[in-house]
């Protein structure tokens, strides 16, 4: 009944509280020495310089685009032609600009611009042909020259809205004084002024200034 004796085989046991075996490693615990990863590693200051090196060739590369192209030597550059005034002014490459300014007066756009009617008021016969033709010479647009209604003493320049200007011119050229020169009214002696916006009534003064010419009778 009763055979030979197992073996007795002793278990050690620790508590948790009494810690670990001198010598065993807890394979919980982390590893104090990490391993290193494989592969080069760049130290941060060449890497610093890269990027410095990749900025200043981005910036560079901006400017070249941003500089214009000069023009091929040898090639003919364009040439730049402005008008002021009504005259042209041409500009060379490489030369400096030249502009002509032509100002016209107001009194010479009237000369071309406003018809002037010359009425004979002195009694001499001729005196508002003799009148018409210096006003023509001198680069008036004028009328054929007309008989007043009545004979003054004084010479006047008569003008309608806005005309003062060429009327003062008309009585410059004619050598009257600018009290001569008044707004159209229905006083002036004459029975219309048509199409005229300045109306020249000669007087003895003026009758005997003009140039010589042909006319017709009683003008």
């Amino acid at each position: 009944m009763y055979g030979p004796p197992y073996p007795r085989k002793e278990c050690l046991l620790l508590h948790p509280a009494v810690g670990r075996l001198t010598g065993v490693d807890d394979p919980s615990a982390p590893d104090p020495h990490p391993p290193e990863r494989s592969g080069p590693r760049v130290p941060v200051d060449r890497a610093v310089i890269l990027l410095g090196l990749f900025v200043l060739a981005a910036v560079l590369l901006l400017g070249q685009l941003k500089t214009p192209t000069p023009a091929a030597s040898g090639s003919a550059a364009a040439e730049t032609t402005t008008t002021v005034a009504g005259t042209p002014t041409t500009t060379h490459p490489g030369h400096a600009t030249t502009t002509t300014t032509t100002t016209t007066s107001p009194v010479a756009k009237a000369k071309s611009n406003v018809p002037v009617l010359v009425a004979n008021a002195s009694g001499k016969t001729g005196a508002a042909a003799a009148i018409t033709n210096e006003l023509q010479l001198a680069g008036w647009n004028v009328q054929a020259p007309i008989n007043a209604t009545a004979h003054v003493a004084t010479s006047s320049v008569y003008y309608v809205s806005g005309q003062k200007v060429a009327a003062t011119g008309v009585a410059a050229t004619l050598h009257l004084p600018s009290s001569a020169v008044l707004p159209y009214t229905t006083a002036a002696p004459v029975t219309t002024m048509g199409t005229a916006e300045v109306l020249v009534v000669v007087a003895p003064d003026l009758a005997g200034a003009g140039t010589t010419t042909t006319v017709a009778p009683g003008t």
